[in-house]
């Protein structure tokens, strides 16, 4: 049981990340998608991985520092798919 808690983390936080930008491409708009959010669930999660001190398990570089690096993928679809201000 203990390792499969380990392993939720690892799969479900990159995944609904994942799902995030591929919607974010999909409808090729970034409309109600907050950056600066996006953007401090990167940094909050290198700083997980910092505190995991488990610099070399699978499970932090999964959970954490690709995650990271998804959230600031989306940062950049966000600004690339937003609607330029009318006016």
């Amino acid at each position: 049981m203990r390792e499969i808690l380990i392993w939720l983390p690892a799969i479900i936080l990159p995944s609904s990340t994942i799902i995030q930008l591929t919607n974010i491409y999909k409808a090729k708009s970034s409309d109600g998608v907050s950056a600066t959010t996006w953007f401090l669930f990167g940094i909050a999660n290198i700083g997980a991985y910092v505190l995991t001190d488990q610099y070399f398990a699978i499970q932090s570089i999964l959970a954490f520092l690709l995650t990271a690096i998804l959230d600031f993928f989306i940062v950049y679809a966000i600004f690339n798919y937003r609607k330029p201000k009318k006016g």
